[in-house]
């Protein structure tokens, strides 16, 4: 198998299981994109600067500032000045979001779970998982 063919059965995975989630009825509260940002954020201990959530997330960074700003508007996340330097604007969950996004968060997983888990044997699920963990590791070029 080629680095070409492997990455498109990667993505090809991740298209199918994408489609099959996107239909389930777990977006009520949050889209997906939503979701993304809200989760990312989650696993954040202090609040970040747009730019670090846009690192995180797949959409470019006018769509991010938007979507920030429809969390905002509906009580998901709040903004504050970074106390270093006060021309960066720094987000976090509140209350609200964190428990929303705890919401969404264990029906999604459940889902996941489902799907993967069907597919999968524990022991590919941990190859899976050694082998996206080794892709996802940043190297210096």
């Amino acid at each position: 198998m080629t680095a070409n063919s492997a990455w498109e059965a990667l993505m090809a995975a991740h298209a199918t299981l994408s489609r099959e989630f996107a239909t389930q009825d777990t977006w009520r509260e949050l889209s997906r994109r939503e979701y993304d940002a809200v989760y990312t954020l989650s696993k954040c201990p202090a609040p970040i600067s747009v730019s670090e959530l846009h690192r995180h997330v797949l959409l470019s960074q006018p769509a991010l500032s938007r979507l920030v700003d429809r969390l905002v508007e509906r009580g998901l996340v709040q903004r504050s000045a970074d106390p270093g330097d006060g021309r960066v604007v720094l987000v976090s969950l509140t209350d609200h979001g964190r428990d929303t996004q705890r919401h969404v968060g264990r029906q999604h997983a459940r889902n996941v779970a489902r799907a993967v888990t069907s597919r999968l044997s524990p022991e590919e699920l941990g190859q899976l998982e050694a082998l996206c963990r080794k892709l996802a590791l940043r190297t210096s070029a």
